[in-house]
């Protein structure tokens, strides 16, 4: 008889995993429980349907219910909600949204924990409001969609300067709104070392977005965002204050639990208890460069944790490598991303540190549409070790943040980099790639 899998969550964290399950020597029968309408969507691409760059929520989603059914011989069970697990009894008590007040039990032999991340959203005064939107979920998005088509939206409050605060604000320039950004920090997307963060400002301004950094929210009421530096006019106000890890099933059953209220696992995605699983934004991540356990709410090690949660639940054997903290996203024409560790992380992480900052072009200087970009690396002294990089610049400017990565991740020096075999031609890069001239000006300070 085939061991019964059940999976608590229809998104990265959990549905990767089946086709990895299904692969392995171990037979499962696996059940889904998913307490909202949808699976397997990229809540990534949330703001470019309300900018209007992807034309409808439904094409965020990857995969169906049915698709599963079909595909993978999977029961799921759409509208059901784990409130429960008895880790004696090996049972999880679920609700049927769809049959008011029906709950039964549901056995399992292995289970999987994918049940994400919720927007942090803060006891303040007003915050639940209908004017107040997160945008965690499909279905957050649709609600904030029927508002924002409903009202006029000419007034457009983002409360967090971080990498949804910064979509969401283009988008909502984009639908030609009077956006603001009001944040606690003094310049945007706090990972980035503060020239760079001012870099972010200047472009943030430059497309008509009004910013507002160093403030408090001290609450809402039904027309506007209050601050301790004034009050702003609000049709929508949209959260980007982060992620918080959704563990409380976890925690309830006393689960062991790590950063930020992360759900504690090992390399191979198990918890503290045995043949239980756990993968993406409800669990914690480690970094490579520090050694430490961290909470990384991101797409892509979701769906690298479920991974290795499926093959190692298939009878298989996997382990996460950890991570480096890769990100990137746009404001308009201005790409920004970043690995590794920013110099107020280095420090605080031990490491005595020299920050190299450099500005060239993404293409030949000489080549039309060559646009700027400013490269900066954070590089251990001593060992000449890279430790984090930092970009900010125009079009084609973003995804040369992944050579760093590698960098970062491999243990690179900064005159490995300087010598790696990088691509050239006019039209993408001088003959010396913005990071390897980055990495020059670094040996010049070490």
């Amino acid at each position: 008889m085939a061991n019964r899998l059940v999976v608590i969550g229809g998104d990265a964290g959990g549905m990767a995993a089946i086709s990895q399950v299904r692969k392995g020597p171990r037979s499962h029968d696996v059940v889904v429980l998913e307490r909202g309408r949808h699976t397997s969507y990229s809540a990534c691409g949330i703001p470019y349907v309300v900018g209007g760059e992807v034309a409808t929520l439904e094409a965020l989603v990857a995969r169906t219910p049915q698709q599963f059914r079909a595909d993978h011989g999977v029961d799921v069970r759409m509208g059901h909600e784990a409130v429960g697990i008895d880790l004696d009894r090996r049972e999880i008590e679920v609700h049927d949204h769809a049959r008011a007040g029906r709950t039964y039990r549901l056995g399992f032999d292995d289970l999987l924990l994918g049940t994400g991340g919720q927007p942090v959203r803060p006891p303040l005064p007003g915050i639940e409001l209908p004017l107040v939107h997160g945008v965690q979920t499909l279905d957050d998005a649709a609600h904030l969609l029927a508002h924002a088509e409903h009202s006029e939206c000419k007034d457009v409050v983002i409360v967090g300067g971080g990498y949804i605060g910064l979509e969401m604000a283009e988008a909502f320039t984009n639908r030609g709104s009077r956006v603001v950004v009001v944040d606690r920090f003094p310049t945007p997307l706090g990972g980035l070392d503060p020239e760079l963060g001012a870099l972010v400002t200047a472009a943030m301004r430059l497309h008509g977005i009004d910013c507002h950094l160093g403030v408090e929210v001290l609450g809402f009421d039904e027309r506007a965002v209050l601050t301790d530096d004034g009050s702003h006019a609000a049709d929508l106000v949209v959260l980007g204050l982060g992620v918080a890890p959704r563990s409380d099933l976890a925690r309830a059953a006393g689960l062991r639990l790590g950063p930020k209220g992360s759900i504690s696992v090992n390399r191979r995605q198990q918890t503290s208890a045995d043949g239980i699983w756990a993968a993406g934004d409800c669990c914690e991540s480690f970094h490579l460069v520090t050694g430490e356990k961290m909470h990384l709410p991101l797409g892509t090690v979701a769906n690298k944790q479920s991974r290795v949660a499926g093959i190692n639940i298939g009878g298989g054997y996997a382990t996460f490598p950890g991570v480096v903290g890769t990100a990137i996203t746009k404001l308009c024409d201005t790409e920004i991303a970043r690995t590794g560790l920013s110099s107020r992380e280095a420090a605080a992480a031990g490491f005595e540190a020299v920050a190299s900052t450099i500005e060239a072009t993404t293409a030949a200087g000489y080549y039309p549409g060559a646009a700027p970009i400013t490269v900066r690396l954070i590089v251990e002294r001593g060992r000449g070790r890279i430790l984090g990089a930092q970009i900010v610049g125009g079009p084609g400017s973003g995804k040369r943040i992944d050579t760093c990565a590698l960098a970062v991740t491999h243990q690179m020096t900064a005159e490995d980099l300087v010598q790696a075999d990088l691509s050239y031609a006019p039209p993408f890069s001088g003959v010396w790639d913005p990071v390897q001239v980055a990495s020059r000006e670094a040996l010049k300070l070490l």
